[in-house]
Formats: C-alpha cells, structure tokens, sequence
C-alpha cells in the first residue's frame, strides 16, 4: 500500500491558518490535527472533501476551550493512501480511535458534520463515557436503505471522474460564492490525483445496502443517541441542497427535553462552517455554558 507524505509547501499560502502543526502516528501513517488553547475539550471533525482549515473561523470564538480538529486520513496535512480500494470506515474510525486514546480526551464536546457526523457519531455510539455534549450539523446516519437518485448521481461522478475538482466541490456545497484565495486553500491537500483518492472513496462508502462496511456502528450511533441524556445541539442551515430537513431526523432520535437545542442558520449551504463559522462558534460556546450552568 503506498503512502504519500503531504508537501507542506502547498499550505504555506494559507494566511489565515497559522496553528500549529500536530501529528499522530497510526499504524504507518501519520494524522495531522490542530490543538488550540485550554479548557474543556472541544473535538470537530470534518467531512468530504474538506479538512481542518474548515473550522479555522471557530478557533478565535472558542479560545476559552481546548479546540481539537484532525485532518482525516486522506485528507489536509495528513498522509495520503493511495488507491480508493484501500480506504474503509473501520481505517477511519479506528484512526479516530487512536487520536483519542492516544491524547487521552474525556469529557468531550463532539463537534460533527458530513462524514464527520458518520464516523463521529458512531465513535459516540462506542464509546458514550467519553462524551459530555455533541453538536450535529448537517449530517446523516445511513443504516443501508436506498440512497436517493441524487446521492447515486455523485457516488458516479466520485467513481469515473479522472481528478475531482475540489475547489469545484466545495462552491456547489456552499450558498455565497467563495474567494479563490480560500477555495485554493481546500485545494492544496490535493496537488493531484493521486491524493485524491480518499475523497474519491467517501462517497463510494456510505452504505447502500445493510451489508456495508459502517451500517451495525452507525446502528449503534442511533442507539445511544435515542438514550442521549446529555446536552444536545443541532445546527443545520437552510440552504444545503442535501441534507437541509435531516435535523428532523435527529431531532425524532434524540429524547425531546431541556437538554436538546436547535439551530437554523441562515443563507448558509452544506459547508455551513464556511459560511457561517463566527456564527455556530457563538451559539456552540452558549450551549456549553448553559449546559453548565443546567
């Protein structure tokens, strides 16, 4: 299996991500992730194609709390696996796995969105003890029911597109149109098509059948949500082309009380964090201070 190591250069002109580079080792790879600040653990995970850079806008807001995000593997500064054969969601999970052991995180406020939200949410699902709050935004947990004629028309596109055109991806997933100095900035984890083959395979991975790699710890993840007596908060925005109406979903699964809180934001796509990031960043840092003062 070859493994290709990121060229740090092609980050170097992203003026607006200056934290500093961390790394853990999984079994011969390397994870890239950000840890700012102190306080209580604050874990976001990213979703396709995007990485870390995406929750850059959340950091100044959150600088109270310690701010975890890591670029998955494939992904941002950590190593790429060549070959979209050679990605799963057991790879992904158990390297989040690692992370998390390895840094030792208790009590964490779970900050998901996307894949983030399948991978993270099953991690919940695992490992509840470890989690004192979580944020859902914009995500879904497929258990391998039929997938809508839309989602097959990317899983298509994912498979016999020659190179994915980030840049391209991430503008069609967001409603205000970006600088290209910041659709750059997504590009850069993918200098070719040879690093893009883990985000080639996301799409490929959500279940489509109750067979698939995932579907029994996505299960799982909506077991223990529909026995959440923990803090809550669901974030979605109102202008994804996707997903914008899955907050129900969530909102049915989870128990209705005065722990669960909503959110719509505004004028915002499914890169809500892009969009809107100051925005979720407040009311994130309100919903964990009035879980606290519950």
């Amino acid at each position: 299996m070859e493994v290709l190591k990121p060229d740090l250069n092609t980050f170097k002109f992203i003026r607006d991500f200056s934290y500093q580079e961390n790394y853990i080792a999984y079994e011969n790879m390397h994870m890239h992730y950000i840890d700012e600040g102190n306080g209580e653990v604050i874990l976001a995970l990213h979703g396709e194609p995007s990485w870390s850079y995406l929750y850059r806008k959340f950091i100044p807001k959150l600088e109270n709390y310690r701010f975890i995000a890591p670029d998955l593997i494939g992904f941002g500064k950590s190593d790429k696996i060549v070959g979209a054969k050679n990605y799963s969601f057991e790879l992904h999970f158990q390297s989040l796995v690692n992370l998390i052991e390895k840094l030792e995180l208790e009590d964490i406020t779970l900050v998901v969105q996307d894949w983030g939200g399948l991978l993270g949410l099953s991690l919940l699902g695992e490992y509840p003890e470890k989690f004192k709050r979580v944020v859902i935004m914009n995500t879904f947990l497929p258990i391998g029911k039929p997938l809508s004629p839309f989602f097959k028309v990317w899983q298509l596109f994912a498979r016999f597109h020659p190179s994915l055109p980030i840049g391209k991806i991430i503008q069609a997933g967001t409603y205000n149109r970006l600088d290209q100095e910041v659709l750059d900035a997504y590009r850069a984890p993918f200098p070719n098509r040879k690093h893009k083959d883990g985000a080639k395979a996301f799409p490929l991975l959500v279940p489509s059948s109750p067979q698939h790699d995932g579907v029994e710890r996505m299960k799982k993840a909506r077991n223990a949500l529909s026995e959440w007596n923990k803090p809550a908060l669901i974030i979605f925005s109102d202008k994804d082309k996707v997903m914008s109406g899955l907050e129900n979903f969530f909102l049915r699964l989870l128990p209705s009380n005065d722990l669960l809180q909503k959110v719509t934001i505004k004028n915002a796509g499914h890169f809500l964090q892009e969009e809107k990031g100051e925005e979720i960043a407040e009311h994130i840092d309100a919903f964990i201070k009035e879980s606290e003062q519950a």
